[in-house]
């Protein structure tokens, strides 16, 4: 939510931009975080906010870009003149500056190469050339690299001269003549160190890296685990190429919440692109939904068709059809709450994908869901008791066990399934709470109509 500051702001910048005083629009921003400088102007028309970041000043614009959203970058970026946009490539974090050139239309990342610097151009293009979804897509080549021959003082110094340039100076990696990375020094032990100590006999060896081709997930899983300000990318033939920073694998980290809250929630086709409420398209949206409503719906049918079938039963006993719907739903809403905490429980390493884990995960769930079933089926039969008259004693026997199977039942598919999922290698949260509530709304009319013939056996063959 904007505040009364960040309002007035606002309309004070469109004053200032109408009357053409970008000194004053500069003055306004200036002081100004960058986070917040773009919260203030993000509403603006494209071409306004490339007028004024074309004003802020090559440091600040270059710092705030990274800031807006990608789909905008790349709007602001085409409504810049080409020089501005040459300028803002140059200072750029070479991260974001990679992901920006990868979204541009080819024509206009053509027309821009010429005006760059041959590094720039060359560091572009080798960052921008790995595949999405890898390390090599989200790493930086701005990092610090020292010679492990150098003694502290002259490395010290060396950081000092290299520090505007780099994304972070507070690690340095230490490399040998063919690029190897032989260790890692952080800059307080450089502080610490003796003068004349060298930084081999300083850096930590056999640090922790990963590889140009392993998954964004894994490299956020390792800079969280060994807790990490960035960690090195090694490329196929063991040079150093690049670092993954902390803030670059808290994005990583939000986008795999992101994307197994929208597949848990039935909003993603199997495999499919990531849905986004805001900038996905129409048939984006649709597609991605309606492949798990069609297939809910055919659950459904299923179902209806199976109740419609038992019309003999619930023509003796039409008081059965008044449970079915609280029956099946206990059972979907017991499992989704099962697979959710496995799901919590394998994100925080509390269990191994291994079957002893499943064992052990259901030795402490069963009991809370008979209990469950238990409290939720005196409930049940409690309030049809008061509030529905005329009711036989089996009706309120066939509802009460009915209850305690469906919970169990959907207590104990709950906590399977996410096992088996990682057994195929599929992310458990694929199987959408959805699925999950319809497998069990089917599980659990043919346990209800299951129990239902059982006690009504006699009401049945005295009708016939």
């Amino acid at each position: 939510m904007a505040t009364a500051t960040t309002l007035i702001t606002e309309n004070a910048l469109r004053v200032f931009l109408r009357g053409g005083d970008m000194k004053s629009v500069v003055a306004a921003l200036r002081g100004l975080p960058p986070a917040d400088l773009v919260h203030t102007i993000a509403n603006f028309d494209n071409r306004e906010i490339a007028q004024i970041i074309a004003a802020l000043g090559s440091d600040l614009a270059a710092r705030a870009f990274g800031y807006f959203e990608p789909s905008q970058q790349v709007e602001i970026a085409r409504a810049m003149p080409r020089a501005q946009l040459q300028q803002l490539f140059t200072d750029m974090p070479h991260d974001e500056r990679a992901d920006l050139w990868k979204s541009l239309p080819e024509a206009e990342r053509d027309a821009l190469l010429p005006g760059l610097a041959h590094a720039d151009r060359e560091d572009i293009r080798r960052l921008a050339s790995y595949a999405e979804g890898t390390a090599g897509s989200i790493m930086t080549s701005d990092y610090a690299t020292l010679a492990p021959e150098l003694p502290a003082r002259l490395a010290i110094e060396v950081l000092r001269r290299e520090a505007p340039d780099r994304e972070t100076i507070y690690t340095s990696y230490v490399l040998d003549e063919q690029r190897r990375l032989v260790g890692v020094v952080s800059l307080r032990d450089l502080l610490l160190a003796p003068d004349d100590a060298r930084v081999a006999d300083i850096m930590i060896r056999d640090g922790i890296f990963v590889r140009v081709g392993d998954s964004k997930e894994v490299v956020a899983e390792k800079i969280a685990e060994y807790d990490l300000l960035a960690i090195p990318v090694i490329n196929g033939g063991d040079a150093m190429v690049g670092i993954v920073t902390v803030d670059d694998a808290l994005d990583v980290a939000e986008m795999v919440q992101a994307r197994r809250l929208t597949q848990f929630g039935g909003t993603a086709a199997l495999g499919g692109p990531d849905i986004d409420l805001m900038n996905s398209t129409f048939w984006e949206m649709f597609k991605a939904r309606y492949i798990w409503l069609a297939l809910l719906t055919a659950f459904g049918m299923i179902s209806s068709i199976f109740v419609a079938a038992q019309e003999e039963i619930l023509t003796e006993v039409l008081i059965l059809a008044a449970f079915i719907a609280p029956i099946i739903d206990m059972g979907g809403n017991t499992g989704s709450q099962s697979a959710t905490l496995v799901i919590r429980a394998m994100a925080l390493d509390q269990v191994r994908n291994v079957w002893s884990d499943v064992f052990k995960v259901l030795k402490r769930d069963l009991p809370v869901a008979a209990a469950l079933g238990i409290g939720v089926a005196l409930l049940e039969v409690v309030l049809a008791a008061i509030f529905k008259d005329g009711i036989i004693p089996e009706v309120f026997w066939i509802v009460g066990i009915s209850i305690l199977v469906v919970t169990i039942a959907g207590s104990l598919f709950g906590v399977t399934i996410p096992f088996l999922a990682r057994q195929l290698r599929i992310d458990p949260a694929t199987l959408s709470a959805p699925l999950i509530t319809s497998v069990m709304d089917l599980l659990g009319v043919f346990i209800y109509f299951g129990i239902a013939y059982i006690f009504l056996a006699d009401v049945l063959n005295a009708a016939a």
